[in-house]
């Protein structure tokens, strides 16, 4: 199989979580920009219906910290394209820098919930579609600190190496099935998220220069989409040059 008969997205459908902004935003525009119809979710209703109107997409306005809303646009949308999509990015997320000994009980818990268990519910509820129809992609966006100890990190990390370990038995289970899975680790990456910390002020930071951007993380989202059925990517590392 070749790259070519496989890289056009012309009539795939894609879930991407956190599209309202973000890098969960540049996925959705990429991934529409390559012909395919893009399924963006996330809370901010107003930002969703622009993406739509924007994209030919359509919006799910859902909280991924309610576990009833989120099976129930699972079922809708698996209603209404008779199964899974052919692809899920699991971008939406949540950050903050606090000391350990500083961290609040209230922000593990909201990290762990946007970052380790919406992933886990989404794919939980899509994935037995996916192996009965023996195809599909699942990108789970993960980050550098998934891997590598950085301060100020504790509640962020915790959560982003959680993911990691539910990735790679995902991709056990998964072998041989027809269906996919990529865990993609960017570094830093220049969004709105960095803007209460102001990391061009703060020398422990890296600077917004030295950032990733999120068109560059929706890129390598997109190179894994368009790669041949046959080709598993099970992990990709995105680091600023």
């Amino acid at each position: 199989m070749s790259t070519t008969e496989h890289g056009a997205l012309d009539g795939r459908s894609v879930l991407v979580t956190g599209a309202s902004r973000g890098i969960g935003r540049c996925i959705a525009e990429r991934f529409a920009a390559a012909g395919a119809r893009v399924f963006g979710l996330g809370r901010s209703e107003d930002a969703l219906r622009r993406l739509a109107d924007e994209t030919g997409g359509r919006a799910l306005v859902v909280d991924l910290t309610d576990d009833v809303a989120v099976w129930d646009a699972m079922d809708r949308l698996s209603d209404e394209l008779e199964g899974a999509p052919d692809v899920v990015v699991n971008a939406a997320g949540v950050f903050g820098i606090t000391p350990i000994a500083e961290e609040t009980v209230a922000a593990l818990d909201l990290e762990l919930a946007l970052n380790l268990r919406a992933p886990v519910l989404v794919v939980r509820t899509l994935l037995p579609s996916m192996l009965e129809r023996g195809s599909g992609l699942i990108v789970n966006v993960g980050s550098v600190a998934g891997r590598k100890a950085l301060p100020g990190n504790g509640a962020y990390s915790a959560s982003k190496f959680g993911l990691r370990g539910f990735h790679e038995v995902l991709l056990e289970e998964v072998r041989g099935t027809g269906v996919r899975a990529t865990l993609l680790e960017p570094s830093a990456t220049d969004t709105s998220i960095w803007d209460p910390l102001d990391p061009d002020a703060d020398p422990s930071l890296p600077p917004r220069s030295a950032m990733l951007r999120p068109e560059d993380v929706a890129d390598a989202a997109l190179f894994v989409a368009r790669c041949p059925r046959d080709v598993r990517i099970p992990l990709l590392q995105i680091e600023h040059a």
